[in-house]
């Protein structure tokens, strides 16, 4: 190991004296990280930059002040793959001006000046996939304007004048943005995109939602329908099985009823805010098993024993509560401006149930405590006796079991008698307490380690330590075990949403345990699959969430994250998730996590010394050559430049940031009311390889 890290600054110096030629061929004002990408984000002119190389696959002249464009600009570039043209002047786009682009598969229109879409404006782009519309002032579209883009998987039009829609016959398409343009009304031959899984129709007036139109998609994962004029739950949705996250928010709805969520059994996110919700419908907390994400805010809530439940609800489903800020109380005064979540089942007001002392008894043997009720309170029906401790499986826990409270004197305090609970004394083992539930249910609270209705499973990963912490409470009787929670450990990353054909991943905490990074390089692969080549994409560090979809049914993919820049599997993390066949429902996902072992310590050592002897030879080749030059160069060893608008510059500092779309970007609501989402614009780098076996290819967003 010592000779080895000896070596390594001789040979990171002998690198730093070559210094890699700039490219001859790079067009006036732009920079050309690799041999495929050019990056022009200082240019301000009104045409395209000249003098592109024919081997370009990947061109991105946003914010450059273009106003118009002409076939020949795009002539000799037909190894063009990606072309981002977004936050220009465009106020047209000449008939055929893309036929040259015949390798074209994402285009990048975005926030322009566009008003109207003929029917040859994307003539010859046959291989299109993806096509980013929105945040222009389109108002018309030629009913074929898109009939020629069979391959088409994204379509998003949001943010723009549109009064009508042309029929969309497009048997690939996966997703469709229509969100804040004017069509109050979608007949039932409007969408022909059998294979959709996500529509997005929030803030465009509608008054009601076909049937036939949703009908026909079968299989729709996602649905935002919130910010319109609905009156009522459409009826139609309630046969909608499939769904996985929907949004409701900010329609004039009539109060919800617990039928019209009978069947929507799948969902995992679910937006309800500005309903002008009381409370929720009697039995609403059993009908969501998938349920992670729920977002009620802006909802006058009546926090009375009835919403009781909630905020413990919330923590034992391990459900996220969206916007938890803008979810409160607004009666009674007492409870008036408070954070639901926060609140404790005291503070609903809920009656106190007490419990008078019965007759000594007179065995030896501790027999159960059945207490009797003042007038005034409710007599609670306890839970069925726990099971036979015959049939539970020994633990050492089992031997070590506290005694039972003392049965209260007569002579006691008035208040100590008002907290007992109505609970026989060997309901609860472990160490369990008994405790009386919102309904006057008898439920029990565990200890640490113990889980179950009656604390009678101990947890197997701590039998070691619980013989000697049983054993001490044991001989402690004045200490009152506290129901405590054992955290499980976060993943770094995590898919919090597993349909069919996509996978959604959180990497909130991968990104915030790595500050330092500027991107992060996804590698997945089909293990089911007879391809098992890994594919490798390219996210933000400021886009927490990425959904791959188009995946195969039924298989099983894993998904590993590294800092963009450093080797592939260096500081990895790699996550299992299987995909549901078509009619199952959605899976959890399996989570690999690498064992730490004794090599650990020395191996981080080695890095980080490692890393230190990096930049500090970096330091010193970047004085020397700012010595022998009179401007900025190259860097010593250039990273590939992959991120999307926010790419480290390579000779002028950092990349403008790109304007995101309308009503998303970190943080940003669902619509105007609706929940988190983060969506990837459209600047990937994509292998060539496609692993997934499937008809339809993968959909990144």
């Amino acid at each position: 190991m010592t000779p080895t890290l000896l070596v390594l600054p001789s040979l990171l110096l002998l690198s730093c004296n070559y210094v890699e030629p700039l490219p001859t061929d790079c067009p006036k004002d732009c920079s050309c990280p690799t041999p495929d990408s050019i990056f022009c984000f200082q240019r301000r002119a009104p045409i395209m930059p000249s003098g592109v190389p024919e081997p370009t696959k990947n061109l991105y002249v946003f914010q450059n002040g273009i106003e118009t464009l002409k076939q020949d600009d795009f002539t000799m570039l037909n190894n063009l793959e990606m072309l981002d043209m977004s936050q220009n002047k465009l106020s047209e786009l000449p008939d055929r001006v893309f036929v040259p682009l015949t390798s074209l598969r994402n285009l990048d229109l975005s926030a322009n000046q566009i008003t109207h879409i003929s029917q040859e404006s994307f003539a010859g782009l046959e291989l299109l996939e993806r096509l980013y519309l929105y945040s222009n002032l389109i108002q018309t579209i030629h009913p074929q304007a898109f009939d020629d883009l069979e391959h088409l998987l994204e379509l998003k039009l949001q943010g723009n004048q549109l009064l009508s829609l042309p029929c969309l016959k497009m048997p690939s398409l996966l997703l469709l943005d229509l969100r804040f343009n004017s069509l109050p009304v979608l007949g039932p031959g409007d969408l022909q995109t059998p294979n959709l899984e996500c529509l997005k129709l929030a803030g465009l007036g509608l008054t009601r939602l076909d049937e036939e139109l949703l009908g026909g998609l079968s299989n729709l994962h996602e649905l935002d329908i919130s910010s319109n004029m609905l009156s009522m739950f459409p009826p139609v949705l309630r046969q909608a099985g499939g769904l996985i996250r929907l949004s409701l928010a900010g329609n004039p709805m009539d109060p919800l009823r617990l039928e019209d969520f009978e069947q929507l059994g799948e969902l995992q996110e679910l937006d309800i805010s500005n309903l002008k919700l009381q409370g929720f419908p009697d039995g609403f907390q059993h009908l969501f098993p998938n349920l992670k994400r729920l977002t009620v805010a802006e909802n006058p809530f009546n926090c009375l024993c009835t919403l009781a439940w909630f905020p413990g609800w919330l923590r034992s489903q391990q459900v996220t509560l969206g916007r938890t800020q803008e979810t409160r109380c607004h009666f009674p005064p007492l409870n008036a401006g408070k954070v639901l979540e926060r609140l404790e089942h005291r503070d609903f007001g809920c009656p106190t149930t007490t419990t008078l002392t019965p007759s000594t008894v007179k065995t030896t043997t501790i027999q159960p405590l059945i207490p009797t009720t003042l007038p005034s309170t409710t007599q609670a029906i306890p839970r069925p006796a726990p099971p036979n401790p015959s049939q539970i499986p020994f633990t050492d826990s089992d031997s070590n079991e506290p005694p039972p409270p003392a049965p209260p004197s007569p002579s006691d305090d008035t208040n100590t008698n008002q907290e007992l609970l109505l609970c026989p004394s060997n309901i609860c083992l472990n160490g369990g307490i008994c405790l009386l539930d919102q309904q006057g249910h008898l439920e029990c609270t565990c200890p640490a380690h113990t889980s179950g209705t009656y604390c009678e499973n101990v947890d197997d990963d701590d039998d070691d330590d619980d013989d000697d912490h049983n054993t001490e409470k044991a001989n402690d009787n004045d200490v009152t075990p506290e129901a405590t929670v054992i955290p499980a450990t976060p993943l770094d990353i995590s898919p919090r949403l597993v349909t069919s054909t996509s996978i959604l991943l959180d990497l909130h905490r991968y990104i915030e345990a790595r500050p330092y990074i500027r991107g992060i390089r996804l590698t997945y692969r089909n293990l089911s699959g007879p391809d098992r080549r890994p594919m490798h994409l390219n996210v933000p560090a400021t886009y927490p969430e990425y959904t791959l979809r188009g995946l195969r049914p039924n298989s099983t993919y894993t998904v590993c994250a590294s800092p963009l820049g450093e080797t592939i599997g260096k500081d990895s993390t790699c996550v299992e998730a299987h995909t549901p066949s078509q009619l199952a429902s959605t899976t959890g996902a399996r989570v690999e996590e690498p064992q730490l072992t004794t090599m650990l310590v020395p191996a981080l050592a080695i890095l980080l010394l490692l890393v230190l002897i990096a930049v500090a030879v970096g330091v010193a080749c970047y004085l020397r050559q700012k010595r022998a030059k009179g401007h900025l160069a190259l860097d010593c060893d250039p990273a590939q430049l992959e991120l999307e608008g926010v790419n480290e510059g390579v000779e002028n500092g950092a990349l403008p940031q790109k304007q995101g779309e309308p009503g998303s970007g970190p943080p940003t609501v669902l619509g105007l009311n609706g929940g988190l989402e983060y969506e990837i614009p459209l600047m990937q780098e994509h292998c060539a390889a496609n692993n997934n076996m499937a008809i339809l290819k993968p959909s990144y967003f």
